[in-house]
C-alpha cells in the first residue's frame, strides 16, 4: 500500500484559495504537502502556507528528500495526499527517486525572463519543458486545468503545438 496521491499540482503558488477550496473538495483529501525546500527553510513561508488551508486537513510543508522518505516509510500509506510543487523539475526529482506518480496536473507557472507563456497562466522556458518531456517519457500525464471543473487540456499537445521541443 502506498500513499493515496489524489492530485499531484504544480503551482509556484503553492497553497491558494482556489486550491484550498475547490481542489481539496474535489479530490476529498486528507493532507497537503507542500513540497519545495525553499519553503521548507523558511520559518514565515511555512507558517503562511498552513494559514491558507482549510481548517479540515493537514498540511505540511517539506523538502523534496522528505517526501521520498516519507513514501518509502509508508508513513501515510493509504492518506489521501495532494501534493504541492512550485516546478516540474521538483517533480521530476522525487520520481526518479522512486515516487509513483500517475497524473500531474499543472495549475500555474508565472511568466519571468526566458519563459514563454503557453496559456495565459503557465510560461515554460527550456528547463521546464525537458522536464515535462522526462516526465512524459515516463509515462506520467500532464494535465492543465486551473480548477477541477475545467476539461483537461494535455501539456504535451501544447508543448508540440507552441514548437518549443527541442530535438
Amino acid at each position: 500500500m502506498r500513499m493515496d496521491i489524489r492530485l499531484t499540482r504544480i503551482d509556484d503558488r503553492l497553497i491558494h484559495g482556489q486550491l484550498a477550496t475547490a481542489w481539496s473538495k474535489a479530490t476529498g483529501i486528507e493532507r497537503i504537502l507542500v513540497v519545495s525546500d525553499e519553503a521548507a527553510h523558511d520559518e514565515l513561508r511555512k507558517f503562511l502556507l498552513k494559514q491558507a488551508t482549510p481548517p479540515s486537513i493537514k498540511s505540511h510543508v517539506i523538502t523534496k528528500q522528505k517526501l521520498i522518505d516519507i513514501d518509502q516509510s509508508g508513513l501515510f500509506d493509504g492518506t489521501k495526499i495532494m501534493l504541492l510543487f512550485a516546478s516540474p523539475q521538483d517533480v521530476l526529482e522525487v520520481v526518479l527517486a522512486g515516487v509513483h506518480l500517475k497524473s500531474v496536473n499543472i495549475g500555474g507557472m508565472r511568466f519571468s525572463e526566458g519563459k514563454k507563456m503557453v496559456t495565459n497562466f503557465i510560461s515554460l522556458d527550456n528547463e521546464d519543458v525537458q522536464a515535462f518531456v522526462k516526465l512524459a517519457n515516463l509515462g506520467i500525464e500532464l494535465e492543465i486545468r486551473q480548477v477541477p471543473a475545467d476539461r483537461k487540456t494535455d501539456l504535451m499537445q501544447l508543448i508540440k503545438k507552441e514548437k518549443l521541443l527541442h530535438e
